[in-house]
């Protein structure tokens, strides 16, 4: 009997030895499973900009979305750089254009976020469970400094050697070369300021320059380019709304002659319905642009249909109403077949 006793005793005292360890285990568990989960001391204090050096970080649901926030983080820093160093810039240019001159505003800043922040290096990069990740990367000022300029360079190398074949065109095709051209460097001033922020020595007196030249160059054929219009007794109507739509980008509208005239040509088919208490005119329009030899450089075909509850005549001039409306939506260029 007492070794029965001695025998169950000893396995009660085992069993709360192993359930003693078992609850000892668990305890220490916990602590080890909560640390993986903490954010890393580079995201949450990253390193400070330098005078040399941009820093920034980004998060998103995997690697590239999180560089590419970490991109326009940088981006935005910069911007706040140029707002606080250059809230009043002026680049000045003696010449054709009085000045270029440029407050610091929330559209630099804009321009600055559509920076394409080629040059970086991903210093630290970690993911945390399904769908988070974060990155720390840097910049290098004077590498995105010298980038911007080689954009530049290339911009200003391409325009120039169209500006030596542009002579072969007619005037309406050299119209388009250099609008094209004068809309490639519209961000160019904004441009400068950013390197001028990255690079305190950077002289821009150069770039400025070019950039009044092309927009002087656009100005001058600009002004010297003519257009006359001509229709039939059905497209009558129509020639007031081509003129407006002409006009509003700068063209002038007159019977002239030599190189630089050009002649609209309107001519219609309207076919006469009548529906659901409507009068309908059925427009087959078609316009043609002849250069001073009378050689077609443009050209198209429009099928406008207009109605009127008070007569044919009503139903036509709203023809005409909508071929002002087509102007004023899709552009002059398109209506008359004729790249401007």
């Amino acid at each position: 009997m007492i070794n029965m006793k001695f025998f169950i005793t000893a396995i009660l005292l085992s069993l709360l030895f192993l359930s003693g360890c078992g609850t000892q285990k668990s305890i220490d568990l916990t602590p080890t499973s909560t640390s993986k989960t903490g954010v890393p001391a580079w995201y949450t204090n990253p390193p400070a900009s330098t005078d040399t050096i941009l820093y920034a970080v980004g998060e998103a649901q995997n690697k590239d979305e999180a560089i590419k926030n970490a991109l326009n983080n940088m981006a935005s820093t910069l911007s706040v750089s140029i707002a606080s160093q250059f809230d009043s810039k002026e680049l000045v240019q003696e010449g054709v254009r009085s000045s270029y001159q440029s407050t610091v505003s929330n559209k630099i800043q804009s321009d600055v976020k559509k920076l394409r922040m080629s040059n970086y290096e991903v210093l630290n990069s970690k993911g945390f469970g399904f769908r988070r990740h974060m990155v720390l990367i840097k910049s290098d000022k004077q590498k995105l400094f010298d980038s911007l300029k080689n954009e530049l360079d290339q911009k200003f190398a391409f325009i120039d050697k169209q500006k030596e074949t542009v002579e072969r065109y007619n005037a309406i095709k050299q119209l388009s070369i250099y609008n094209k051209a004068k809309n490639d460097i519209a961000d160019v001033p904004n441009t400068l300021i950013i390197m001028n922020v990255l690079n305190k020595n950077f002289d821009s007196k150069d770039y400025v320059n070019r950039v009044e030249a092309v927009n002087s160059d656009y100005d001058k054929l600009l002004s010297s380019i003519t257009f006359g219009i001509e229709g039939d007794p059905e497209s009558s109507a129509l020639i007031a709304p081509i003129g407006q739509g002409l006009s509003a980008r700068n063209l002038q509208i007159q019977y002239n002659t030599g190189e630089k005239h050009f002649i609209i040509t309107i001519a219609s088919k309207i076919n006469k319905a009548r529906a659901y208490g409507f009068m309908i005119a059925r427009a087959a329009i078609y316009i043609m642009v002849r250069d001073y030899r009378g050689s077609i450089i443009g050209s198209n075909k429009l099928n406008i249909v207009g109605q009127s509850t008070q007569g044919y005549n009503v139903a036509k001039e709203n023809v005409a109403i909508k071929l002002n409306e087509m102007i004023k939506k899709d552009g002059i260029s398109k209506v008359i077949g004729l790249e401007l």
